[in-house]
């Protein structure tokens, strides 16, 4: 890595992609990489960040939990929990869904914020047939916040 800008001879990993910037620093990804488990991770937080339609050569890409910040808790979390799972489902075949948990997000004190905290719980598939997690694969768990409109 010269002079702190990722070549393709620094990317060890298959599964890549560019690093997206830092929320309030832009720029903050440029001339950087993921790899590996951070790349999957982020692949998941773009899929539950993208609304359905706003990708033109994609139009099912996404999942459109934003709809639901506005429903009463009892009905909104529910309906997020099954749109996470089916768009990580649908368009992320590198990983097996555990759980998904969706929750107000608390500020500093005691009091529920505007913002939805979407807890996804995943592994690898690592398996041959593509099927069957590998019982050594460890569970990650990407954070979502979802800001209302």
């Amino acid at each position: 890595m010269a002079g702190g800008v990722f070549t393709l001879a620094d990317i060890t990993s298959a599964d890549w992609s560019l690093a997206l910037d830092t929320p309030g620093f832009p720029g903050s990804g440029i001339g950087h990489v993921v790899q590996g488990l951070a790349d999957v991770s982020q692949c998941i937080g773009i899929i539950l960040t993208t609304p359905k339609g706003s990708d033109p050569l994609r139009p099912t890409f996404g999942a459109d939990i934003w709809r639901y910040i506005d429903n009463p808790i009892n009905s909104a979390i529910p309906s997020i929990v099954r749109a996470v799972s089916e768009a990580i489902t649908l368009w992320e075949p590198r990983v097996t869904l555990i759980g998904v948990t969706a929750q107000p997000a608390q500020d500093d004190g005691t009091q529920a914020i505007a913002h939805l905290a979407v807890n996804v719980t995943w592994q690898l598939k690592l398996s041959t047939t593509g099927s069957t997690p590998s019982p050594l694969a460890t569970s990650r768990i990407t954070t979502v916040t979802v800001p209302p409109l």
